[in-house]
C-alpha cells in the first residue's frame, strides 16, 4: 500500500503532539457504533431488556465484551434519529445547542465550530482513523468532517446482495464470500488498520483512536442465513402491546415512512395511522429478521475485538460499544424510531477500560449519550472536558455531560435524576418540539411550541403531556398525566423536566447526588 504525503504529514503532527504529552497515561480507543441498535443483547437481559416477548438474543461477542466492561444498563440518547443522536454524542452537546435536529443539517454550519471526540484524540496525539458509520452521512457531516481524523475517511457502500426492494433478507452464506456484505467489508477494514498500529505495523508504538460504525441491524434487515437459526419460529412473537398507550395524544405518534418505502411493505398499503398495525405474519417476520441481523452484527464485532487481542492491544485500549439509539419493533404498532418513548430513546453503553473493569461492573444509574465523550477523555488520562456554559456558542471544546468514571468506582452510587431527550413534530404548519425525562419510576413528557429562532420552547403552549410509571407499566401503556392520583408526581416532574439538564447535573448541582 503506497502511503500519501498527507499520510506522512498527519503521522509527524501526531508523534510531536504525543510527544509533549507523555505526562498522561493515553490509551488507545476502539470506538464502536452500531445503527438502529437497540439493547437486545445477552448482556441486557432482565429488567432493562427491551421487551419482555423478544426471545433470548444470541451475542456471545458482546457479552464477553460487556462481562470485561462497565455495562450501563440505563442510557439514554438525546434524540431518536440518527444525525441529531450522533452529533450530540460526538460533541457532547445536546440538540438544542447543536441546532441538530434532522437529517440535514451540519453542526459547524448552523450552531458552531465544536470539537468532535475523534478530533479531540488527534489533538493529543492520537491517530484518529474512521470507517464505516460515524456521522451520519457525507452531506450532513461536510464529508465525514475531515477536520476529526488524521487520515482520509473510509465508508463502505452497500454490495449488490443488499438491495432495498425488500424490508428485510437473508442471504445465502456462500453468496457473501464473492461479495462480502457491507458489514464484512467494514469489519475487515478495521482488522488491517489496527494491524498499522501493532509491532511490525506503520503506526506502531502510536495511541490510536479508531472510529468504527456499524450498518447493521438498519434496514433492511439483511444477514447470512446462518444466523436466523438462532431464532426459531416458535421463539418469535408478536407484541403484546400492539396499540397505542391509553390516552396517548396525538403528537406522540409517528407514521411508518422510513419502513413503508420498501416494495414489499408497499404492496401491503399499510397506512401507519394510529391503531393500525401491520399483518402478524409482515410483523413477525420484520423481528426475525432484525434479531438474526443484532446476531450477524455481534459477529463482526467480536472479529474486531479478536483482532485486537490478537495483535496485543487489548490491554492498553479501552473499548466503547454504543447503540445510536433505541428502536421499535411493532410495539404499539409503532417502527424504528422517531419517538420520545422509552424504546426509542434507551440505547445499550458498554465501556471497557483496562485495569479498571476486567471483572465487569454493572450499573442501573442513569446516563445518557452526551455523557460518553467526557468519560472516554477521563479514562484515557487526557485533560478533562469543561462544562459548557448557557451559551457555548463560541466554546469550541466542552461538555453537557458528565464524566462517569465516578460511577466505575462506585456503580450503586446516586448519580443523575434524570436523563434528557427531545424530538420535534410539525402539525398543522406549528412547530412542536416534545421534551422528555426518564427518572428512576417515570417518564414524563411535554409538547410545547417551539421556536426555530429563538431555539426555545413556550411551555404555555402544550400540544399533549405524557407520564408513564414505569413502576408498574415498563412497557409504558397508559398515560397518567391527567390521572389525579399522579397530580403531586406530575406537578414535580413538571417542575424538573423545566429546569433543564444543568438542574441534573451532578457537577453543576451536586445536590442531585446526596439529596
Amino acid at each position: 500500500m503506497v502511503i500519501q504525503m498527507s499520510e506522512i504529514r498527519a503521522y509527524l503532527l501526531a508523534v510531536v503532539i504525543g510527544t509533549l504529552l507523555r505526562g498522561y497515561d493515553c490509551k488507545n480507543v476502539l470506538f464502536i457504533v452500531i445503527d438502529d441498535l437497540r439493547p437486545d443483547l445477552g448482556c441486557y437481559r432482565g429488567s432493562d431488556f427491551p421487551a419482555t416477548t423478544d426471545p433470548p438474543i444470541y451475542s456471545p461477542n458482546i457479552d464477553q465484551l460487556a462481562s470485561k466492561s462497565i455495562l450501563f444498563k440505563r442510557a439514554h440518547v438525546q434524540q431518536a434519529l440518527c444525525s441529531p443522536s450522533r452529533t450530540s454524542f460526538l460533541t457532547s452537546r445536546r440538540p438544542d445547542t447543536t441546532l441538530v435536529w434532522d437529517l440535514n443539517a451540519y453542526w459547524r454550519n448552523v450552531s458552531g465550530n465544536f470539537t468532535t471526540i475523534p478530533q479531540y484524540f488527534k489533538n493529543h496525539g492520537h491517530m484518529s482513523v474512521g470507517m464505516g458509520k460515524i456521522f451520519h452521512s457525507p452531506n450532513v457531516s461536510g464529508h465525514d468532517d475531515p477536520i476529526s481524523w488524521s487520515l482520509p475517511y473510509h465508508r463502505e457502500n452497500p454490495g449488490k446482495l443488499e438491495g432495498h426492494e425488500r424490508s428485510w433478507k437473508f442471504v445465502p452464506d456462500n453468496d457473501t464470500i464473492a461479495d462480502p456484505l457491507q458489514d464484512m467489508r467494514i469489519a475487515k477494514d478495521a482488522i488491517t488498520t489496527l494491524g498499522y498500529f501493532a509491532k511490525g505495523g506503520k503506526y506502531q508504538n502510536q495511541p490510536f483512536f479508531l472510529a468504527v460504525g456499524f450498518i447493521r441491524p438498519h434496514l433492511p434487515f439483511i444477514s447470512p442465513i446462518s444466523y436466523s437459526k438462532h431464532y426459531p419460529q416458535e421463539s418469535v412473537i408478536l407484541p403484546r402491546n400492539p396499540l397505542p398507550p391509553v390516552h396517548m395524544p396525538p403528537v406522540a405518534w409517528t407514521n411508518i415512512n422510513e419502513l413503508s418505502q420498501y416494495d414489499d411493505m408497499v404492496a401491503l398499503q399499510a397506512s401507519g395511522a394510529i391503531n393500525s398495525s401491520l399483518p402478524d405474519n409482515t410483523t413477525l417476520g420484520l423481528r426475525k429478521a432484525y434479531y438474526s441481523a443484532v446476531s450477524y452484527l455481534d459477529a463482526m464485532v467480536g472479529s474486531v475485538l479478536d483482532e485486537l487481542k490478537r495483535l496485543n492491544l487489548d490491554n492498553n485500549t479501552i473499548v466503547s460499544l454504543i447503540g445510536d439509539h433505541g428502536y421499535h419493533l411493532g410495539e404499539h404498532g409503532l417502527w424504528c424510531k422517531f419517538t420520545n418513548f422509552e424504546l426509542a430513546t434507551h440505547a445499550p453503553m458498554i465501556i471497557r477500560i483496562p485495569g479498571l473493569t476486567d471483572q465487569g461492573i454493572v450499573t442501573e444509574s442513569l446516563v445518557e449519550m452526551v455523557d460518553l465523550f467526557p468519560t472516554l477523555v477521563e479514562a484515557s488520562g487526557l485533560p478533562k472536558l469543561p462544562v459548557c456554559p448557557p451559551n457555548s456558542k463560541s466554546v469550541r471544546t466542552c461538555t453537557e455531560g458528565e464524566s462517569l468514571m465516578p460511577l466505575v468506582s462506585n456503580p450503586s452510587m446516586k448519580w443523575k435524576n434524570a436523563a434528557f431527550s427531545q424530538y420535534p413534530r410539525t402539525q398543522s404548519m406549528t412547530n412542536i418540539m416534545g421534551y422528555t425525562i426518564r427518572t428512576d419510576e417515570h417518564r414524563y413528557t411535554e409538547w410545547p411550541e417551539f421556536s426555530y429562532t429563538t431555539h426555545t420552547p413556550d411551555w404555555t403552549r402544550l400540544h399533549g403531556k405524557e407520564l408513564y410509571d414505569h413502576t408498574i407499566d415498563p412497557d409504558e401503556n397508559v398515560n397518567r398525566s391527567a390521572d389525579p392520583l399522579y397530580a403531586n408526581i406530575t406537578r414535580i416532574l413538571k417542575a424538573r423536566l423545566h429546569a433543564g439538564w444543568r438542574d441534573s447535573s451532578p457537577s453543576i448541582n451536586p445536590s442531585v447526588i446526596v439529596g
